[in-house]
């Protein structure tokens, strides 16, 4: 399914993930996305951006969704599935609670929480099959990111379960994916199973490498840890399956931590972070080079987050900023029209 308009001067779609903005009815967001000249959205499956037991329990409802998006110009090549996603494999605590529908939550007894949130994820990918979406984004969940810091010392076995238990867990959803033709990006974070190069190696090793799980690239949880977004790109580049454009700022001044101190988003006194496209530390024109290297012609869906400005000023600045920073590969050598030849 395509219905987006064609790109400016970005050779690449750019679309605006729904998740920051749920709060909004997907009829006044996408009227406004349509008018700021976005190519598309990437749904959140939160909200009433994108409803997947309608989708699967409602003859007409993808077709209507398609249609509003029409409406406004507007296409979808992927849908977020992060927060059900990350509690597939998680511990759950409370805090679970407030991200996961009902009837995921049930009881909140964990291992039935888990079961739940892994069923809605088959489910997921069989609503984006009906939709005509191939592209789900999300998170994994980790049974091991509360052991990071390795003190009481941890036990490596221990480690080497969580990769295990996460495999065992996903493997069912991806043969789901297999066999309704959608693959999924994992946002390597941290919290998840694959927050850097080396967990991100892990966790493909434990899948196998299967081609359902790939990668959706967002470099804002690169930068904070110090990691280059562009090298990431080229290590994992048969992995790239989707990236969002976001952004981080650090401030390490010897009195902030990059821990974040329990502190909110937005607290001056955190370390690092998130900041609108093109106000932080991440070099997009070293990723979108490292993009083009490796023939990702997929989209770039802005991904929202800065607690310091407006947000529908920021939609806009960004979108403005992708427009002027993307550029095509160069399909001849420059030296190459000095050379004379008889």
């Amino acid at each position: 399914m395509s219905t987006a308009k064609p790109p400016a001067a970005s050779t690449r779609p750019v679309t605006l993930f729904t998740g920051q903005w749920a709060d909004l009815p997907l009829e006044t967001l996408a009227s406004s996305a349509g008018e700021w000249g976005f190519d598309g959205l990437e749904l959140a499956c939160w909200g009433d951006h994108f409803d997947v037991p309608r989708a699967l329990r409602e003859a007409d409802y993808c077709r209507s969704l398609r249609e509003l998006l029409a409406r406004h110009r507007l296409g979808c090549m992927a849908l977020g599935a992060h927060l059900v996603g990350q509690a597939v494999s998680d511990p759950i605590d409370p805090r679970h609670r407030n991200i996961l529908p009902p009837e995921v939550w049930g009881d909140g007894e964990p291992a039935g929480v888990r079961v739940r949130a892994a069923e809605r994820m088959k489910d997921t990918a069989r609503a984006a099959a009906r939709f005509g979406v191939t592209q789900v984004n999300g998170f994994t969940g980790s049974p091991v990111w509360h052991l990071l810091y390795s003190f009481p010392p941890n036990d490596e076995a221990e480690i080497e379960r969580g990769y295990a238990q996460v495999a065992e867990a996903w493997s069912p959803i991806l043969d789901v994916f297999d066999a309704e033709g959608v693959r999924f990006g994992l946002e390597v974070h941290p919290t998840e199973i694959a927050y850097d190069f080396v967990t991100t190696r892990r966790t493909l090793a434990a899948l196998d490498r299967r081609a359902a799980f790939g990668i959706n690239l967002d470099p804002s949880h690169l930068a904070h840890q110090f990691l280059d977004a562009a090298e990431f790109a080229l290590e994992f580049a048969d992995r790239i399956y989707h990236v969002h454009i976001k952004d981080s700022r650090r401030r390490l001044d010897g009195r902030r931590s990059i821990l974040g101190s329990h502190l909110a988003f937005g607290d001056e006194r955190r370390g690092w972070d998130f900041v609108s496209p093109g106000h932080g530390d991440v070099d997009f024109d070293a990723l979108l080079r490292a993009l083009n290297r490796i023939g990702y012609a997929g989209p770039l869906s802005i991904e929202w987050e800065d607690s310091g400005m407006d947000r529908e000023h920021g939609a806009r600045e960004a979108l403005a900023f992708v427009r002027r920073s993307d550029f095509p590969p160069s399909r001849l050598a420059f030296d190459a029209a000095m050379q004379q030849r008889a």
